[in-house]
């Protein structure tokens, strides 16, 4: 995932950003967010984040603070960080349509990551010590305050289903096409559709230069899914699709039947279309997507010795379980519960001798509900062999997924296990 953000960073010309101080760059960043396609609400929830922290940096002299080499580096970090905000949101407007939405997780992880490295850089300058007034302070907390949660709106996740479902049924085809309308108003459909397989391209070209497989499989399974669209809809360039209502239902029609409306000349052209591009722009990473079966992983994303990775963490958790392990009982049973909750059940079954019975249980809960395989064997002996190994694992994957519990969200929803999109 970390190399999905650096990698992203590559679609746009990053020259052109150079030179931007970080004040000048929020104001970018808010002005491709009115104009996002997909993530609006991701968007705006950032650029409102942003707002506030442009408010603080424009009553201070950032280029006197660059004089002192202790604010000057975290500064130049924050601004590093802008530019692949920036870079980040304006994809959300130019990246292929579908493509957003099929890595629609992995893009919702990668604002959380945006706003939570923003604000920690900023934390690293010392702007109170430098501005001791009760405004600015304020302003801190106010910023500090303000933590946005970012998903994916239902629409959005309903549409993601669709694309990914192997076999779409005729309301599937609807709302397929309606999304597709939406994104591309005053332009008719099979405009529309070679668009997005002509954007589609190129992100299957830039999996290939990186060796990503996983991204390889989803790519190619979206361009069947617009070479399925295109085939089953009848050719109308005369009039945007969104206005004409018997492309419609010749396009539902064909796809509810298609194994029997299809004459031979579409199929022969389908066929021919599908055989070129496979054997052209798809053959450099066929031997790739031969060598994967699945679209998502259903493993661990940490070892369970790799504690010492997290240093912070495995001494919070070596020294207070309670804490981590109510964390990860929240999210597995969906409920908050208290670190003091947590410590009084965990004392009573060490009444019992039966601790690790209890803490295998949660970690089973959470397995299943991140569909992650494995066994019971497995959770209690993961447990039984180092508790604090586990429970540093298990908090990790949580961080990892976004899968945070009803705390931090008003609705619990789980992504799936493992997206990624590269460069």
């Amino acid at each position: 995932m970390a190399a999905a953000w650096e990698h992203i960073g590559e679609i746009a010309n990053v020259a052109q950003l150079t030179g931007l101080d970080a004040v000048r760059l929020i104001g970018l960043i808010v002005k491709a967010a009115s104009t996002a396609r997909m993530h609006k609400k991701n968007c705006r929830q950032f650029a409102q984040h942003l707002k506030l922290i442009g408010n603080l940096l424009e009553q201070l002299k950032i280029s006197e603070l660059k004089k002192y080499p202790e604010t000057r580096e975290p500064l130049e970090q924050l601004e590093d960080a802008l530019r692949r905000s920036y870079i980040l949101v304006n994809s959300c407007q130019d990246r292929s349509y579908l493509y957003l939405l099929a890595m629609g997780w992995n893009i919702v992880y990668q604002f959380r990551r945006a706003q939570n490295e923003i604000d920690r850089y900023l934390k690293l300058v010392p702007l109170i010590t430098l501005v001791d007034n009760a405004r600015v302070r304020e302003r801190l907390e106010d910023i500090e305050k303000d933590q946005r949660e970012y998903t994916l709106d239902d629409e959005d996740r309903k549409v993601q289903d669709v694309i990914l479902k192997p076999d779409p049924s005729v309301n599937d085809a609807m709302v397929l096409k309606k999304t597709l309308s939406c994104s591309y108003p005053n332009m008719p459909f099979n405009e529309a559709i070679q668009k997005e397989n002509e954007k589609l391209q190129l992100e299957l070209q830039r999996s290939q230069a990186n060796y990503d497989v996983c991204q390889c499989e989803v790519i190619q399974r979206l361009l069947d899914v617009t070479e399925a669209v295109a085939a089953n809809s009848v050719p109308d360039k005369s009039s945007p699709v969104r206005t004409s209502k018997k492309v419609e239902n010749n396009y539902t029609d064909g796809y509810s039947d298609k194994e029997n409306s299809y004459d031979e000349s579409n199929t022969k052209k389908s066929e021919s279309h599908k055989t070129s591009r496979n054997t052209s722009s798809v053959s450099s990473g066929h031997d790739l997507l031969s060598t994967r079966s699945s679209h998502w992983d259903d493993e661990w994303h940490s070892d369970l010795l790799g504690c010492c990775s997290e240093p912070v963490l495995c001494l919070k958790t070596f020294f207070c379980p309670c804490a981590t392990f109510s964390r990860i009982a929240t999210v597995a049973t969906n409920r908050h519960i208290s670190s003091a909750e947590a410590c009084n059940e965990l004392m009573a079954y060490s009444l019992i001798l039966s601790c690790c019975c209890y803490t295998c249980c949660i970690r089973r809960k959470l397995r299943k509900m991140l569909n992650i395989t494995g066994g019971f064997v497995d959770d209690f002996l993961s447990h039984l062999m180092c508790c604090c190994c586990a429970l540093v694992q298990e908090w990790r994957e949580v961080e990892i997924r976004g899968a945070y519990g009803p705390e931090k969200a008003k609705t619990k929803i789980s992504p799936p296990p493992s997206q990624f999109m590269e460069s």
